[in-house]
Parts: structure tokens; C-alpha cells; sequence
């Protein structure tokens, strides 16, 4: 059954002007009771792992179905570090990586930290143009974590097909609200806790079969195994087929509060949260006279201190690169947008538009 934006809102019972999605997402109350609950049960001895099991199966198969992949393809773990790291690892000695100047460094660290490669680094606007006959792997954020600037995809996975490099696309600040294109890159990377409201330490990896099949399984425990819990003792190795022989062992508590609050993004659906998210921020960008843009994260110029007085009059956000970063979800609502501007107007000097 379908969600509307306003009946989703229901769900959720923060009691602040909450503009820090890029941070951390909020959770459905349906999520928290979840883990709480996992929790609850631990400390009564009575935690049944192979129900909890069952939360990183619907898990991932709703990240499937919310990117458009095959669930096989899926690989669950517990940060984006790891998976990029395993794609450092597949590459040979002297491979050319293009990476956008001031990207997230859980993108960039695991190939400037292998001895070998060749990492160049670039302003986003260029990427697409500087790919060359000598690029191996583009790794990029589909959003910029620092100020929402979103990657010109198209062009940079004409640019890469044209020249046979490979794309890594990290999409922590853009699963969950904006519509990408899973099928027509090799690898594409999500942190579950921000903008698909899981918490921290669930994450996701998808890919074209032959590029997932080209990681090695570096980090490969008894839950990659064919069958999870007859793997846990002894040879042969027998890992699991498709993605899964990536996994990493589950927190499982994580997992159980992600499920629910995947299922109610899938509810909504990816179109109509976009929609709602890029309204809402450029209604932000009106009031302080802004231009309009294409991103659910505004970056504001503010005096020091900002971020600590909102936080005291009900607006939380949080400062990025010296700058406010505002970030704009199911969970805000156009109060929340108008309380934020009222604060910040005068402290910016904005003229609204219009």
C-alpha cells in the first residue's frame, strides 16, 4: 500500500525543525520500536538470530527494489569504506582513478591509501570532460556531502562507456530521495544512515555482475557463506553466489531497524520524496534569496556560532566546509523550512526572492 508524503510525516515524532539528514536520517517510529525491541530481547536472553537474519534479507531486498537492481546483486556490510576499499583491492598496480576534488573521504582514502595506484583528483564540474583513454575507475558521490552539488551522471557515464573506464558511484547522500541510475554503473555504494533512515552501521553495495564478480571476497566470514549457518566451521571455502559473498557479519540490531524504514521509503517511492525534498529546499533558497537549484542539501555562508544558535531555538543543522548545511527530507516539513529562514535571514541579510 502507497504512502503519501504527509501521511509518511506521521511517522516520524521529532520535536525540532530537523534540517540535518545529511548527518544522520531520523527514524519511522515503526524502525526505533524495531531495534529496541532486538535489543530488549538480548538483554532478556532471548535474541533469536535467524529472525534478525530476516531483517537483512528485507533489507536488502528493499534497497533492491528502491535502486531497481536484482536483491543477488545486493551486498550488505557495515560501511562505504569497506566496499570501496574491496574495489581498491580488485585493481592492478598502476590504475588510474578520477576522483572529484573534495569528495567524501570514505570514497577517496581506501585508493590513496593502496601503493600503486594513480589517483587524480578534479573539480566535479570537469569530471565527465576529464575522463580519458587512461582512466580506469571514476569514483565519485552522485551529492557532495559538503554542499549537495549533485554529479553530472549523465555525462560522466557517457564519458566513462566511451573511454572503457569503470564507474564507482557513492550514493550515501542521494539514495532515498534522488531517482539514479543503478543499472548503468559498475558499482554503486550507499551508507544506510542518512538519507534511507537506517542507523549507523548498516550499508549497501550493488553492481553490474561482471564488475561485482571482479571483488575479491577480502573480508569473507562464515555470513558469506553459501548456507550462513553451515558455514561456520571449517573447509572448503563455500561462499555464497552473487553479492552476498561480499557480506559482511550483520550488527544485527542495525539491520532490524533498518527494514521497517526502507519499506516506508519504498511506500512513498523515490519520485514523490525527491519531489517533496527539492521543493522544500528551494522554498529555503527563496527565503533567503537564493537561486533555485537541483539539490535537497543547501549550503549557506553564516556568521560562526550559527548552527549552535539554531540548535537552540529548535533548528538543528550542522556546519560542512564552513558552511550551514541544510538538508531537506520526508521528515521536514514547510514549517520547519519557514522557522529555519526566519532565523537565518537576518543573520545572512538575505532579501527573499520575489
Amino acid at each position: 500500500m502507497t504512502l503519501t508524503v504527509t501521511e509518511a510525516q506521521r511517522e516520524f515524532g521529532a520535536a525540532v525543525a530537523y534540517l540535518d539528514t545529511a548527518t544522520y536520517g531520523l527514524p519511522p517510529r515503526a524502525a526505533h520500536e524495531a531495534m529496541l525491541a532486538a535489543e530488549r530481547d538480548r538483554a532478556a536472553g532471548l535474541m533469536a538470530p535467524a529472525a534478525l537474519d530476516e531483517a537483512v534479507t528485507r533489507s536488502r531486498e528493499s534497497f533492491a527494489r528502491l535502486l531497481g537492481v536484482p536483491a543477488d546483486r545486493v551486498a550488505c556490510g557495515p560501511q562505504v569504506s569497506y566496499f570501496v576499499g574491496l574495489v581498491a583491492a580488485s585493481l592492478p598496480a598502476g590504475a588510474r582513478i578520477l576522483v572529484a576534488d573534495g569528495d567524501f573521504t570514505s570514497l577517496l582514502f581506501p585508493f590513496a591509501a593502496r601503493p600503486g595506484l594513480r589517483v587524480r583528483s578534479v573539480p566535479l564540474e570537469r569530471i565527465a570532460d576529464e575522463v580519458g583513454g587512461g582512466t580506469d575507475v571514476v569514483a565519485v558521490s552522485a551529492v557532495q556531502s559538503s554542499d549537495g552539488r549533485v554529479a553530472p551522471m549523465d555525462d560522466l557515464i557517457g564519458a566513462a562507456r566511451a573511454h572503457g573506464a569503470r564507474i564507482l558511484l557513492d550514493a550515501t547522500q542521494a539514495a532515498g530521495w534522488l531517482p539514479l541510475p543503478a543499472a548503468d554503473v559498475d558499482w554503486l555504494v550507499a551508507g544506510g544512515y542518512k538519507w534511507l533512515l537506517g542507523p549507523r552501521g548498516t550499508c549497501f553495495l550493488t553492481g553490474a555482475p561482471e564488475a561485482l564478480d571482479a571483488l575479491p571476497a577480502a573480508g569473507a566470514g562464515w555470513y558469506a557463506g553459501a548456507d550462513i549457518w553451515d558455514s561456520v566451521y571449517g573447509l572448503p571455502l563455500r561462499l555464497a553466489a552473487g553479492a552476498r559473498r561480499l557480506d559482511l557479519s550483520p550488527a544485527w540490531q542495525c539491520w532490524a531497524g533498518h527494514a521497517p524504514a526502507l519499506e516506508l521509503l519504498e511506500r512513498v517511492g523515490t519520485a514523490a520524496v525527491h519531489d517533496h525534498d527539492v521543493a522544500l529546499a528551494r522554498r529555503f533558497r527563496a527565503g533567503l534569496g537564493l537561486p533555485p537549484g537541483d539539490s535537497a542539501i543547501v549550503s549557506v555562508a553564516v556568521p560562526g556560532g550559527t548552527a549552535e544558535r539554531l540548535r537552540r531555538d529548535g533548528v538543528v543543522a550542522t556546519v560542512r566546509a564552513g558552511r550551514l548545511r541544510c538538508a531537506f527530507h520526508l521528515t521536514t516539513t514547510e514549517d520547519d523550512v519557514d522557522k529555519a529562514v526566519e532565523l537565518l535571514a537576518p543573520l545572512t541579510g538575505a532579501r527573499p526572492a520575489g
